[in-house]
């Protein structure tokens, strides 16, 4: 089959690669949509930190964001899962240790991440070997599109529900790309006045556009009590920034990654009375974006920008516009093209 295969920092190729066979407790999935993330730019640059850490080498197919199809199933995997339409946990813990026996499998030293960590091969591919205990169903109101959108919603729900609003609450989202995207329709949903603030004017017309009235470039950000305030970008001097516009007693949702170190003040942490949440993985809120996504609560399709194939992923991991793309911030790949 053909897959997606990075070979070193900066380079790539299409490759035949052998079919996926389903061991004891596996499925292989057709996959039909795969999201490209930022996690896998940084593989391509060779800048994540898995790399340097021992966690992950080349050559590596990335891919964790995805739907598909269940075409076999492995010894001990209930045949009438054949045939269903599936979105699959990137984290998968051992199972046997501590963090993983408390549900925290997510957090657990010796996961395997499908297409990040543990050379656990990822869905920029036709076909995809997993776990059947990492599989989540897909109903008929969630396509293969909402369907590969399901992780990244996930892990933006999880910002959300840490951000813990009321009606009426206050709530600012640094960064206006696909996770703060997501994570200010999952806030906007509970009734919040939400608030978005970003650096380029593409961005932030884009955030008009899905309905967001109050968008903010930095240097106009009002002064304004906001009751809780969730880091979704990857600009280092921003985790200090969410600090200082707090309102004592808010919550601070740290859900972005940047390239390097960030710094707070903890006694300002402190004498603020704030509570700071870190968000890791979208595993503990898969099965509720789903049901979101399938009530229409929350609707991400606009987010997708283009769908594209196997041999146009290179480019957009160097981050050409494929073309004739939507203004939104997600690439889909579909693999069968």
């Amino acid at each position: 089959m053909r897959a997606f295969v990075l070979t070193a920092p900066g380079e790539y190729a299409v490759q035949e690669v052998p079919v996926p066979v389903a061991g004891p407790g596996e499925v292989v999935v057709d996959v039909e949509r795969v999201g490209v993330c930022g996690t896998d730019v940084e593989f391509f640059t060779g800048e994540m930190a898995y790399l340097h850490q021992g966690h992950c080498a080349y050559p590596m197919r990335p891919g964790h964001e995805w739907s598909g199809r269940v075409s076999a199933v492995g010894d001990g995997v209930d045949p009438g899962r054949l045939g269903r339409r599936v979105m699959g946990d990137t984290m998968l813990g051992c199972g046997t240790c501590r963090r993983c026996l408390r549900g925290h499998q997510h957090v657990c030293e010796q996961r395997q991440e499908v297409g990040v960590r543990g050379a656990r091969a990822g869905a920029l591919a036709e076909q995809l070997a997993v776990p059947a205990s990492s599989l989540h169903l897909l109903p008929d109101a969630v396509d293969p599109v909402l369907g590969a959108l399901v992780e990244p919603g996930g892990n933006a729900l999880r910002a959300a529900q840490a951000a813990a609003p009321h009606p009426g609450d206050r709530v600012l989202v640094l960064g206006p790309g696909t996770i703060g995207l997501l994570a200010a329709m999952f806030l906007r949903a509970t009734g919040a006045e939400v608030h978005l603030m970003g650096c380029t004017d593409d961005s932030l017309s884009f955030a008009r556009g899905l309905g967001f009235e109050h968008v903010w470039a930095e240097g106009t950000l009002p002064d304004l009590p906001f009751d809780a305030v969730v880091d979704a970008s990857n600009a280092a001097h921003l985790p200090e920034l969410a600090l200082e516009l707090i309102e004592p007693g808010g919550r601070l949702v740290y859900i972005g990654l940047a390239g390097e170190r960030s710094g707070i003040d903890a006694r300002t942490l402190v004498l603020k009375d704030v509570t700071a949440v870190g968000i890791l993985s979208a595993s503990p809120a898969l099965d509720a974006t789903i049901r979101a996504y399938a009530s229409g609560s929350v609707d991400p399709r606009p987010l997708v920008a283009a769908t594209v194939s196997l041999d146009e992923v290179g480019p957009v991991l160097t981050g050409e516009r494929p073309r004739g793309a939507g203004p939104g911030p997600k690439v889909h790949v579909d693999p069968a093209t």
